[in-house]
């Protein structure tokens, strides 16, 4: 079969999405693969379209998110990892896109508060937003209010409305700063930011499991497996494999320096051997 001189990765506007698209690019060119990088192309509303039409050919996906978004809300995402993917594999079946074996590590919406706001209004749980949340102002992407797994999901399943919504980036320096400065009482972050790991935000219980299993997925046109055969598989999936919820975190943190991703995501492959 007749393939491409290269294979077009794009990612998501947020530097995670770009670390992930680096860290497949930078293995698939050590196995002699040319890659085109079309990074920080938007939210999925843009991405993946393009990816349907041919314009780039491989995205690093998130398992839940995906399923939901490419279903048209039709299938269910689970927390339960394979259960999701199998439906991803089902609602991709006979198109243009396949799902790849998806990597352990995960990264999940995570609603925080401050410790202060948390103690003056005794929240642990989203469950315990309800009450509170027409005294406090949210914080998060632009496309928070329309994804089911946010601000949609909050109003659907625990009845939380907020006094306001401020748009800010997704889980970024934004988000971070809005939350320091009191702009924002509760904000989306990820799971996978290492600015949780002995900070002063309390991250908010799921306990109604309104978040599903978001596993990094890769998602890949069928003629780019196809045009170049196992070898593509194996490296993709050899570099998922290796990919744990807190490598990922590792990776962010790294990142967060100010180092370059490219850079972050070479020292990680070389650092299991895969690159010298």
């Amino acid at each position: 079969m007749l393939r491409d001189e290269a294979i077009t990765i794009g990612s998501f506007d947020f530097l995670e999405s770009e670390l992930l698209a680096e860290v497949y690019a930078l293995a698939l060119e050590e196995h002699g693969v040319e890659i085109e990088r079309t990074f920080n192309l938007g939210p999925r509303e843009l991405v993946q379209p393009a990816l349907a039409a041919g314009l780039i050919e491989f995205v690093p996906e998130y398992s839940g998110t995906a399923l939901q978004f490419m279903s048209l809300g039709e299938a269910e995402p689970r927390p339960d990892v394979d259960a999701t993917h199998d439906a991803l594999i089902d609602v991709l079946a006979g198109g243009s896109m396949a799902a790849m074996t998806p990597a352990p590590a995960q990264d999940a919406n995570v609603f925080v508060v401050s410790r202060e706001t948390a103690d003056r209004y005794g929240l642990a749980s989203l469950t315990d937003l309800r009450d509170a949340a027409s005294n406090l102002t949210f914080g998060g992407p632009p496309e928070c209010p329309v994804r089911p797994f946010c601000l949609l999901g909050l109003e659907e399943v625990y009845g939380v409305k907020f006094d306001r919504f401020i748009a800010l980036d997704a889980g970024g320096p934004l988000t971070h700063q809005a939350l320091r400065n009191g702009y924002v009482d509760v904000a989306l972050l990820f799971t996978t930011d290492p600015e949780l790991i002995g900070s002063d935000l309390v991250k908010l219980t799921d306990d109604l499991s309104l978040q599903p299993a978001e596993n990094v997925t890769p998602i890949v046109r069928r003629e780019v497996i196809a045009g170049w055969g196992p070898e593509f598989e194996q490296v993709v999936n050899d570099v998922s494999s290796r990919l744990t919820t807190s490598e990922l975190r590792q990776l962010n943190a790294r990142a967060a320096e100010g180092i370059e991703p490219s850079k972050v995501a070479q020292e990680w492959l070389t650092s299991w051997g895969y690159l010298p």
